[in-house]
């Protein structure tokens, strides 16, 4: 399995984002994704969840209200819209891939990962 993230940039303060995550090698629909993200210094942070079949999701503190997971099935991909993107939203974003098909907000869960895309927010 191979998660490819993308999307990421260089945005200003209120701007929005959408990230991308393609899966190939497996089919995405026998898996529940995670969007998680590091900001340098930190330890790695939840950020959204989606179970199999995109009827479940789950949001970090820091995303609620903001941020939206949605995934395509027919195209192996999930997406996080980044909405009113603040100065602490700036970290490296990490996708990752559980073969339980349910939400999980824990990482030591996930099986696989995707390299990481970045996300810079400037004032």
């Amino acid at each position: 399995v191979q998660l490819q993230a993308s999307g990421g940039g260089l945005v200003q303060t209120g701007d929005s984002l959408r990230l991308s995550c393609v899966m190939s090698g497996r089919t995405l629909s026998r898996y529940s994704m995670g969007w998680f993200r590091q900001a340098p210094g930190k330890e790695r942070e939840f950020v959204a969840a989606i179970n199999w079949n995109g009827d479940e999701t789950a949001y970090g503190v820091s995303a609620k209200g903001r941020f939206a997971i949605s995934r395509d099935n027919a195209k192996n991909t999930v997406y996080l819209q980044m909405n009113s993107l603040k100065l602490e939203d700036t970290a490296v974003y990490y996708c990752g891939a559980d073969n339980t098909g349910d939400i999980d907000r824990e990482s030591d869960m996930y099986d696989y990962w995707g390299q990481g895309t970045l996300v810079t927010v400037s004032s």
